[in-house]
């Protein structure tokens, strides 16, 4: 009977032509029959001619209509609902996101024990609002939810809201709801929603040039819309997902009855890494022998569609070696590939190939030996985006805070390159510019706005503007960043000429093979007796069964990306 109703709301209009057309009919023949036989012949005489201009400007005023005024600016895309068993997703195709998840299952629960939740007077929560960076599977949550659920679904995005025409977003806006509402009368709920919500969903700005109308009666309208002000409370949900921190929403969106429940998406930990490796690499044929651990290992901080894209490229990168199956060497490539990019081979003369050799060697000598938390997993002199050289690397573990010690390391690893051109020749390249504004960049920080000098200040300088800091502040906090760099310049200079042997060992084998890889590094460093003791990598092969269920982590800050390869 229901849907008997809503098929009555959208098509009366038709039934209303059709009669309105059947009763001119009829009073135009019993009209014709009544008139003389020569004006009656002159009437029918006309009616073809009436006819075609009747239906050439019908034909105008519809194209005028459909394709300017309703498709052209105001009409919604047709393919905007999608059915729930068309989606097709399960929670199981959702890997890692396990307390998203755990939140997103309260909804289910909701939208399918809607009968007792209105039965004891609550209400379905009416917005949800995902946060995260891109990649993480916000789409892909939403679509399981509405697959898990069983009710219709409708999507758009931000952009799609967004016109030059003022009031267009707000059209579409309303068209939307409209139609959900009807699909919840229908269905008993209904899920919409609207990926990229930062677009029409930034705090509002007015001003008397008129500015911004266009996105602010759009959210407007959401607002209006998200608060139900119809009779009838239809079971409506609506999810909205934004690669934006949730500050640069408007606060009204943000309130309780609209976007009030918050699910934060993060970046996968190494579980769920490994468990994205797995499922990805199954749909490719792969050698049994990939390491699975190493690689979720050298991928701290990518997300599912960073995991995804490797994946394909080294799949790519096999095919092009003309090889039938996907091998450790073409996913360690796809990763280099992504991050580094494509390798091109310069003509170098062969003094300064060797200078190349000894920048790079010491960044991975300081690297290897004096970083607490960094590993090297390569160090190579092939010219790859703009850097003639680069010492790949990353953190051994998920790190969200830097300590001081991190940053230090840091500093020392950017100089490494300098210090051994500058003991190896007596002078340096151009090749340290970039090295020196990210150790710089790094002093500045740990003494302006960290509090991490040895002089006592305190406090984020940076924050102050300039004019309200003495010149003699200035000059102190400045000569704290630069006794900063001397001395982790100094350490770095004492440890590598004590450890020269290698020193001139790794840059000669780089000379000799261009490239070095992290087992090729490490086992240089354990003949010498130097290897470091560190958490061994975890080998997971992808036949090796797993706990089904991953242990559920609290969701952390986002992270900062980690450290750039140094150069």
């Amino acid at each position: 009977m229901r849907k008997f109703k809503i098929f009555w709301m959208n098509h009366w209009g038709k039934f209303m032509v059709i009669g309105i057309t059947f009763l001119l009919i009829v009073f135009t023949i019993w009209g014709l029959a009544s008139m003389e036989s020569f004006y009656r012949n002159l009437t029918l005489a006309n009616i073809p001619l009436q006819f075609l201009l009747a239906g050439v400007n019908a034909v105008i005023f519809v194209y005028l209509y459909m394709n300017v005024f309703r498709s052209g600016f105001g009409k919604m895309r047709s393919s905007t609902k999608i059915k729930s068993e068309d989606v097709n997703i399960s929670f199981k195709d959702v890997i890692g996101l396990e307390n998203a998840k755990k939140e997103a299952m309260e909804v289910v629960h909701l939208l399918k024990d809607r009968a007792r939740l209105k039965a004891i007077g609550g209400h379905i929560i009416k917005g949800i609002l995902f946060v995260g960076p891109p990649g993480t599977g916000k789409t892909l949550l939403a679509k399981a939810i509405a697959s898990e659920s069983g009710v219709p679904f409708l999507s758009m995005a931000g952009s799609e809201f967004v016109e030059v025409f003022v009031g267009v977003g707000a059209s579409r806006i309303r068209t939307l709801f409209t139609k959900a509402r009807q699909l919840a009368y229908a269905h008993g709920a209904c899920i919409v929603f609207i990926d990229e919500l930062d677009v029409i969903g930034r705090g509002r700005h007015f001003n008397a040039f008129g500015g911004g109308e266009e996105t602010n009666s759009t959210q407007n309208q959401l607002l209006v819309e998200m608060d139900g002000l119809g009779e009838k409370q239809e079971n409506v949900v609506v999810i909205g997902a934004t690669n934006a921190g949730e500050e640069v929403l408007d606060k009204a969106l943000l309130r309780p009855g609209r976007f009030d429940r918050k699910i934060y998406i993060d970046r996968p930990n190494l579980e769920e890494r490994v468990d994205l490796f797995r499922y990805y690499m199954k749909k490719v044929k792969h050698d049994a022998e990939v390491d699975i651990g190493r690689l979720a290992r050298r991928c701290v901080f990518k997300s599912p569609a960073d995991i995804m894209n490797i994946v394909k490229e080294g799949a790519l990168i096999a095919t092009r070696n003309q090889r039938n199956v996907v091998t450790y060497k073409d996913m360690s490539e796809a990763i280099e590939r992504i991050d580094l990019g494509v390798a091109h081979r310069l003509n170098m003369a062969p003094a300064e190939r060797e200078s190349v050799a000894f920048h790079e060697t010491g960044h991975l000598m300081v690297l290897y030996q004096l970083h607490p938390t960094d590993d090297v997993f390569k160090a190579s002199i092939i010219h790859r985006g703009g850097a003639l050289g680069v010492v790949y690397h990353h953190p051994r573990e998920e790190m969200h805070t830097a300590s001081r010690d991190k940053i230090i390391a840091d500093i020392k690893v950017a100089l490494g390159g300098y210090v051994a051109e500058k003991i190896k020749y007596g002078v340096t390249t151009s090749g340290v510019a970039a090295d020196f504004a990210n150790a710089m960049s790094k002093a500045h920080a740990m003494v302006w706005s960290l509090g991490m000098g040895t002089n006592g200040f305190i406090g984020d300088y940076s924050l102050l503007p300039q004019h309200q800091i003495s010149d003699n502040l200035k000059e102190r906090l400045n000569n704290e960043t630069h006794t900063i760099l001397n001395a982790c310049a100094k350490d770095v200079e004492e440890f590598l000429r004590n450890e020269w042997v290698l020193v001139d060992r790794f840059a000669q084998e780089l000379l000799k093979r261009d490239e070095l890889e992290y087992d090729d590094i490490h086992a240089i460093f354990s003949e010498y007796g130097k290897a470091r003791n560190r958490v061994p990598i975890e080998t997971v092969k992808p036949d090796e069964s797993r706990p089904a269920e991953v242990p559920a982590v609290p969701a952390p800050e986002p992270p900062a990306p980690p450290s750039p390869p140094v150069s």
